[in-house]
C-alpha cells in the first residue's frame, strides 16, 4: 500500500494530531499547577452553597410533607419523600465534609436536573411561567455543574510535596 503524499513544509494528520494532544497537555499541567490544594477543614464556596442548597432542599420536603400540603391534588405518601430526602441528605452531609464522592454524586443529580429541564422546555413548556422555571433550573444547574468541575479537582488533589533537590 501506497504511503499518502506529504505537501512539503506542512505536517499530516497524524502529525497535528500529535501536536495539539502534545499542546493540551502543556495548557492541563498548567491549570493543574495553578490548583491550591484545600487547607484542613476548607470547602469551596461552591460546595458549600451546594451543601446547603441540598439541605434546604430536604428541610422544604420534610416540612411540606409534615403540613400535609397537596401535591397534584394529594397528599404524597412518606415512601415517594424517603428517597429523595436520604439521597439529598446523604449528599449535603458529604459535600459539608468535602468528600469527592458526594460532589461527583451531586454532579449526577445536577445532570438529572438539566436533562429534566432540557426535556421541559422542548415538550413539556406550554406558558410563558413554564419556559421561565425551566430556563432558569438549567441556568443553575448548569453554572453549579460547571463551577464544581474546578472544586472537585481541588478536593481529589492530593498535598503536593516539595521537590527533592
Amino acid at each position: 500500500m501506497a504511503e499518502p503524499r506529504k505537501r512539503k513544509g506542512r505536517p499530516d494528520a497524524r502529525e497535528r494530531m500529535k501536536a495539539g494532544y502534545a499542546k493540551a497537555e502543556v495548557r492541563n499541567q498548567a491549570a493543574r499547577e495553578a490548583l491550591v490544594p484545600l487547607a484542613e477543614g476548607e470547602r469551596p464556596p461552591v460546595v458549600t452553597f451546594s451543601a446547603i442548597l441540598s439541605a434546604l432542599v430536604v428541610a422544604s420536603i420534610l416540612i411540606t410533607f409534615a403540613l400535609g400540603v397537596k401535591v397534584n391534588g394529594s397528599v404524597p405518601k412518606l415512601n415517594t419523600i424517603l428517597l429523595p430526602v436520604l439521597i439529598l441528605g446523604i449528599l449535603a452531609w458529604g459535600m459539608w465534609k468535602a468528600r469527592y464522592w458526594a460532589v461527583v454524586c451531586f454532579q449526577i443529580v445536577l445532570v438529572f436536573l438539566i436533562f429534566t429541564a432540557v426535556y421541559g422546555l422542548m415538550v413539556e413548556a406550554t406558558s410563558i411561567a413554564e419556559i421561565s422555571a425551566s430556563v432558569g433550573l438549567l441556568v443553575v444547574a448548569g453554572v453549579l455543574f460547571w463551577m464544581m468541575v474546578k472544586a472537585m479537582a481541588r478536593i481529589q488533589m492530593p498535598d503536593r510535596v516539595p521537590p527533592q533537590q
